[in-house]
């Protein structure tokens, strides 16, 4: 036994309220129903990690990702933190299609091991890009005048950049971006279609923004995520870069969207992959050339602190969308990197530097 083996795994469900119901192409969600995972080292370390299942995009709920992290805890017990790469592997091996149970198992594991040595979790990766950075904000599928309230409100605390979610009302769409557009003045735009445009309608979307002269900087996952074919002609058509969110589950999905040329960015998220798959998809982007964006799904700052994390140490991401923090009715976390408007700014403490409570109930293997 090592002063990194680790001893102890707890597990127990978290609700926190959205202030605003989180409506997509996809699906809606009132509730962030996700996991909050500590595991505890031999030499006392202790680290937390967070599972967001987000059914409508990867296919996980919380049951099937509560079964999926328990039964996976087990298998870890005894196992070397310090290991953390083949650990991340194993994970996979057993549970590929529970990518939420494992970011939370793997995240748990990063924090308890950084905190172990006395670094932030940020130096794994490096330390390429130490400094406050900026986010978007998300505005949910919603009816126009509160769309404009909403949008209004947080211009009002700083936010240039608005990932609209669109895609399932072409005309709508436009009408909802032109009135933003026309209320708030040196905004940009980001499209997410969620998967929910046909390669027409998205084409139909982008022409109409361009003609009311909104400035629609990026298309985010405007198809289905097969549909490779029409993420390339939608990039040669609009003339505007397209992000692969849905369309990149992996490293070999990575691989066929650049084989396609079927994008401008990768959207990297640790959620829809694991920590460490995530962190060789962003490598190989930027070995190939293409750009990287980060984001998340209805995550509080332990998930969103681990990508921010990619993103400190890696350096090279050009897009970031850390913002679900913001769209909780409260932070249930002590410490860590911070907000102020639209920037988050790092940390130098060890691990994720953040504290929570732990429940008296829960699940505990050891």
């Amino acid at each position: 036994m090592t002063p990194h083996t680790i001893q102890r795994i707890q597990i127990w469900p978290v609700d926190i309220p959205i202030t605003d119901p989180f409506v997509v192409a996809t699906g809606a969600r009132v509730t962030a129903q996700n996991l909050f995972i500590r595991v505890t080292l031999h030499d006392g370390a202790q680290g937390i990690g967070e599972a967001a299942p987000f059914p409508e995009v990867g296919g996980e709920d919380r049951p099937t990702c509560l079964a999926a992290a328990t039964n996976l805890a087990r298998t870890m017990i005894g196992q070397s933190a310090a290991d953390y790469e083949s650990l991340a592997d194993r994970l996979t091996e057993l549970s590929p299609l529970q990518p939420a149970a494992r970011c939370g198992l793997e995240t748990a594991v990063l924090d308890a091991y950084c905190r172990s040595q006395g670094v932030p979790l940020w130096r794994l990766w490096g330390a390429a890009d130490i400094r406050d950075h900026q986010t978007d904000i998300t505005i949910p599928i919603c009816g126009l005048e509160k769309t404009v309230a909403l949008s209004r409100a947080w211009y009002g605390r700083g936010f240039r950049l608005f990932k609209m979610k669109v895609g399932t009302d072409v005309e709508e769409d436009i009408r909802r971006l032109h009135a933003v557009h026309e209320a708030l003045p040196g905004i940009s735009f980001i499209g997410d279609g969620n998967q929910g445009f046909s390669r027409e309608d998205c084409l139909r979307f982008a022409g109409g923004v361009k003609q009311f002269g909104g400035r629609l900087i990026l298309l985010e996952q405007p198809v289905v995520r097969d549909d490779l074919e029409g993420l390339q002609a939608i990039r040669h058509l609009t003339g505007i870069p397209v992000a692969a969110d849905e369309s990149v589950r992996s490293l070999e999905d990575a691989r066929r969207v650049v084989a396609m040329h079927a994008a401008d960015y990768i959207n990297i998220k640790i959620m829809k992959t694991g920590v460490i798959e995530a962190q060789r998809i962003a490598a190989y982007t930027r070995s190939i050339g293409l750009r990287l964006m980060v984001g998340g799904m209805l995550e509080t700052r332990i998930a969103m602190g681990c990508s921010f994390s990619l993103v400190l140490g890696m350096g090279g991401f050009d897009v970031l969308d850390l913002d679900t923090p913001l769209l909780l009715s409260n932070d249930p976390i002590v410490g860590g990197y911070r907000y102020s408007g639209p920037r988050l700014y790092p940390w130098q403490e060890s691990g994720l530097a953040m504290q929570v409570s732990s429940p008296t109930d829960g699940i505990i293997i050891q």
